[in-house]
């Protein structure tokens, strides 16, 4: 089976399953983004995902994305930045990322601000928070969000777009994303524009669907198999 025969099978069922996590929920499928996770695949993949009329495609590292949108210049795509992303990295993020998906400190958002003014940019802003309050693996706890959406929401160039979150490992996914929605209910009350939910990946976006997720960051059930890292 050659390539984009895969990616085609994989893309239609994931979106056949949103479409139908959708309807169960009495949401109109438009407004579930999917943004396709491309980290360690290859940018001929994101060039057959495109004209499979892929058009968000998230990357997790700076020095792994930053080839690829050289590369793909041409396929008029939205970025999206989707991992832990360090403090000296953010400003050059912000160069091409339309959306930074882990914004969980106030050290990033300076150097965030300061990247996408110099490239005459705006880049949307989602807050991520830790939903079991470990935030050894990013994610603010819930008392530093208000702070952060004030901060963001102050900086010229930066958009708040809302709240992601990770279910913890341990959690069942369906109480880790009503703890989401319910966070953005918070959040919505003082910044009313923050509006979407990052929310599910391949194994849980179903059930984030189900409560409210706006955006989804689905790689492997595209795409395959995830090539070994080097």
């Amino acid at each position: 089976m050659e390539r984009q025969e895969e990616l085609a099978i994989g893309l239609e069922s994931v979106r056949s399953q949103v479409a139908k996590a959708c309807t169960e929920a009495g949401r109109d499928p438009a407004g579930a983004t999917l943004v396709v996770v491309t980290k360690t695949y290859p940018a001929s993949d994101i060039r057959l995902l495109a004209g499979l009329g892929v058009r968000e495609v998230g990357e997790s590292r700076d020095q792994e994305a930053s080839p690829k949108v050289e590369e793909s210049a041409d396929l008029n795509l939205d970025w999206h930045f989707i991992g832990r992303l360090q403090s000296n990295k953010a400003r050059h993020v912000a160069r091409y990322a339309h959306s930074v998906h882990s914004v969980d400190r106030p050290g990033l958002i300076s150097g965030l601000q300061r990247g996408a003014a110099e490239a005459g940019r705006t880049v949307r802003c989602f807050l991520q928070i830790s939903l079991d309050g470990d935030s050894s693996r990013g994610g603010a706890l819930a008392q530093d969000v208000p702070a952060l959406a004030d901060a963001v929401a102050a900086s010229e160039n930066l958009q708040l777009a809302g709240l992601m979150a990770v279910s913890p490992v341990t959690w069942d996914p369906n109480r880790a994303f009503s703890d989401l929605l319910d966070a953005s209910a918070h959040l919505r009350e003082q910044h009313p524009e923050a509006i979407d939910i990052s929310g599910g990946m391949s194994g849980d976006f179903m059930q984030a669907l189900r409560h409210g997720a706006t955006h989804l960051r689905v790689g492997s059930a595209v795409l395959g198999q995830r090539p070994p890292l080097g």
